[in-house]
């Protein structure tokens, strides 16, 4: 046993003086960051429009705002008419005719309610849905924008004749370069 533990330590005590050569990858870039989407969805999670920011999509900001802003206002004002029918139908179940809407029967107010319901909970669905898709955005955009698209990645579209028939034919052309 002596024998082979001296024999070992004689190997590895050797130093090597050869050069090595390391070839270093030109496809991969250094710069990327796998959390850069997560943390563009957490940034719009917290706040809508800031992971369009993160992002530096500063165009996008106005359209993540209008779409839950205007699907908020349609919540708030289908909500507002749905207690006002509600109100006026409890009123008018306790003897009461002297409401906004006196002119309606009982079958047109909780036709009402039933539509100004249904609408204020599509809104609320439209307000989540917008939500959801800003963070979803924010995720995909700043994935996207680590994507290798460089000049050895092409797709062209290639016409060329056919030379048996003389017809035109379209192909499509993957070129990589190494």
């Amino acid at each position: 046993m002596f024998f082979f533990i001296m024999g070992h330590t004689t190997l590895f005590g050797q130093v090597k003086t050869d050069t090595v050569l390391v070839a270093k990858d030109t496809i991969k870039s250094n710069d990327i960051d796998p959390l850069t989407p997560a943390k563009a969805a957490f940034y719009s999670a917290v706040l809508p429009g800031l992971g369009q920011a993160y992002n530096k999509k500063y165009w996008k900001i106005p359209l993540v705002y209008g779409a839950i802003g205007t699907s908020l206002y349609f919540y708030l004002d289908n909500n507002n008419k749905y207690h006002q029918y509600r109100n006026a139908y409890k009123r008018r179940l306790e003897g009461y005719t002297d409401d906004d809407l006196s002119f309606l029967d009982n079958s047109r107010l909780i036709a009402g309610q039933k539509f100004y319901q249904r609408n204020r909970d599509l809104s609320a669905l439209f307000v989540v849905a917008f939500y959801a898709l800003n963070i979803i955005d924010a995720n995909v955009d700043a994935a996207l924008q680590q994507f290798n698209v460089d000049e050895n990645l092409s797709v062209r579209p290639v016409i060329y004749p056919n030379n048996v028939t003389l017809k035109t034919n379209v192909g499509l052309t993957l070129n990589y370069n190494f």
